[in-house]
Parts: C-alpha cells; sequence; structure tokens
C-alpha cells in the first residue's frame, strides 16, 4: 500500500506547530517545533477564492487572524452552515490570496496562551508550499528529516463551493516533490472520500482517518442523511475490518483511548494492520480528563505526565502535542 516509515513510536507530531509558544500554523511555531525535536508537523489546509491552498486550522478565520479589525474586510462578515454547525465570521473561501496575504496571525486561545499572545500580528499566514519549504530548510538545517501529517479540511464543503480538494492538495504536493514517497507523508481527514480521491491519483503516503468520540462523518452525512454510518460505527470490529486496506491508519480523540476500552481499541486495530494516532496533547486543565486536572484554574498545568502516560500505555503508534517539549519528555523519555 505504501512504504513503512522507519520512525520510533510513537510519532510525536507538532500539532500546527508548538502552539502552545507561538500562534498556531505560523512560520515560528512550526520552526520551535522542529528545533523541539518533533518527528512530524501537522498543518490543516483550506482553500481561497482562486484555488490556493492555506495553512488554517478552519475555513473561518477571525479566532486566529486580525480580519476582524480590518475595515476593508468588514462586508466580507457572514454566516456559513459549515458540515453540521451553523458558523458567523470571515471565511477563507471568499478571499483571494492576496486579499489573505495582507492578514496577520494571532493566538486562538490568549486567555489560556497570554505568551503566545505576545507574538500576535507578526507573521502573515502560509501556503502549502510555504509550508513544504520551512519542513525543507529544516531537514537540512537539524541534520534529519521531518514529515508532514497533511489534514485536509471541510472536502464536502468545500466541493459544494466549487473547489476540489484533493485537485488542489496533488497539485501543491507534486509541484513540491512529495507525491511520490520519498518524503515521510501521511494524509489524514475526517471524511474518508477525500483520501480515497488523493489515493487514486497515485499519491504516496500513509492515510490516516479522523474519527470523533461521537456524531458522523460530513461526506456521509452528505450522502446518505440520518442513515449515515456513525464514528463509532468505524471505531466498531466491523467498521475496522472495512477500514482495513482502505486506509493506513485510524487518529483518534483521546478520549476514546482514555476509555477502559481504549487498549482493546489500539490492539484490534493493529490486528488489522491499522496504525494509531490520538489527538490532542495538550498539558492545561482545560484540555485534561476531569481526573488530571489539578488546581490554579483552566491555564494552569495539571497532571499531564500521568495522563499521557495512560495514552502512552494503549500502544498507541502516535500522538498530537501543542508543547513538543513536553512531549518528547513525556512520550520518549
Amino acid at each position: 500500500m505504501t512504504r513503512r516509515l522507519p520512525l520510533d513510536v510513537p510519532l510525536i507530531i507538532g500539532h500546527r506547530g508548538a502552539p502552545g509558544y507561538r500562534p498556531e500554523h505560523t512560520a515560528s511555531s512550526y520552526r520551535l517545533a522542529f528545533a523541539m525535536g518533533v518527528d512530524a508537523v501537522e498543518p490543516d489546509v483550506v482553500a481561497t477564492s482562486d484555488g490556493v491552498l492555506v495553512i488554517r486550522h478552519e475555513n473561518e478565520i477571525s479566532g486566529t487572524t486580525d480580519v476582524a479589525d480590518r475595515p476593508e474586510f468588514a462586508d466580507r462578515r457572514t454566516t456559513k452552515r459549515i458540515d453540521s454547525a451553523e458558523i458567523t465570521g470571515w471565511f477563507t473561501e471568499d478571499f483571494t490570496w492576496a486579499e489573505l496575504a495582507t492578514l496577520r496571525c494571532r493566538e486562538r486561545l490568549p486567555a489560556l496562551r497570554p505568551g503566545s499572545a505576545g507574538f500576535d500580528d507578526t507573521e502573515p499566514i502560509l501556503r502549502l508550499p510555504d509550508l513544504l519549504a520551512l519542513v525543507a530548510e529544516a531537514s537540512a538545517e537539524h541534520g534529519r528529516e521531518f514529515g508532514v501529517v497533511l489534514e485536509i479540511k471541510h472536502a464536502t464543503f468545500f466541493a459544494g463551493a466549487g473547489h476540489d480538494l484533493a485537485a488542489l492538495v496533488d497539485r501543491d504536493l507534486r509541484a513540491a516533490g512529495w507525491a511520490s514517497g520519498e518524503h515521510p507523508l501521511w494524509i489524514e481527514s475526517f471524511e474518508q472520500t477525500v483520501l480515497d480521491e488523493l489515493r487514486s491519483r497515485g499519491v504516496q503516503g500513509a492515510y490516516i482517518y479522523l474519527l470523533e468520540a461521537e456524531g458522523a462523518p460530513a461526506d456521509l452525512v452528505a450522502r446518505d442523511g440520518a442513515a449515515a454510518a456513525t464514528y463509532a460505527n468505524a471505531l466498531a470490529v466491523p467498521g475496522l475490518d472495512n477500514l482495513a486496506g482502505a486506509v493506513d491508519g485510524i487518529s483518534v480523540d483521546k478520549r476514546i483511548l482514555l476509555r477502559s476500552s481504549g487498549t482493546r481499541l489500539v490492539a484490534e486495530a493493529h490486528a488489522r494492520g491499522l496504525r494509531v494516532f490520538t489527538w490532542t496533547c495538550r498539558p492545561e486543565n482545560a484540555f485534561l480528563a476531569r481526573r488530571f486536572r489539578g488546581a490554579g484554574g483552566a491555564a494552569a498545568f495539571g497532571d499531564y505526565r500521568a495522563e499521557w502516560a495512560a495514552i502512552a500505555g494503549t500502544g498507541v503508534d502516535g500522538v498530537f502535542v501543542d508543547h513538543p517539549d513536553l512531549g518528547r519528555t513525556a512520550f520518549r523519555g
């Protein structure tokens, strides 16, 4: 299916770079992640009106850029239904790349991460080719090859807006030399349809199906409505049987692994040749399972070491972390 990548387990993945310390998806966030010893970084891609893939966690960008403070874009504010949620804000598909390039990035969680917010308004949005160039630069600088775990966001929504994300990802990966298997590449999405489309285009990499703790995938809901198979269906034994051979692995909400059945899920996935990743390991009380929270409020670090030890104990193959230095110490010793 794909070549096996000779990397340590669990894979330490810089989730949007190192957003515990810098605004997510900025060049400085990624550079810090590389310096802190990640194995790979995770960019999310969405599209502009003119078909440029930009690195943003969501296509709604008011929480991570200064767009709301830009009077020239005030009339772009609108309300849309993205998958199953109604969202008001500013959306990448309503801007050209030239317009988005004038914006500056901001910390998404300033109350929890004021140190990161201190770097607000200093860096522009990245495109996918920009990110791939940063990876190449860091690999040369640090003398080891870094990987990319590329997440494709809202493919069904974008298809309805006239953007074929599989075609755009294929275009950018091929142009940068990342489509033929010579670099460590994982491609992930909450929608299996777009993964199948990219595989059919011949893009070489490990394909990872993202699975929520609840709900159903947007592509299946669009096709099957209320009868759509849920994420829980995919995590059951028959669902894993169906995924074996169709994808190379699954990536699950960490809450799933912290259940009593978490170790069994990993074992069942491994028995079918599926790798298992989990997201997202964060040390702040706000993100820890209740039993691992400590004193000091939402922004204080709780007993994240104990939570992460429980996750590691399931035999998971890869972990997404916001603080790569803490993640490397906890998961690699």
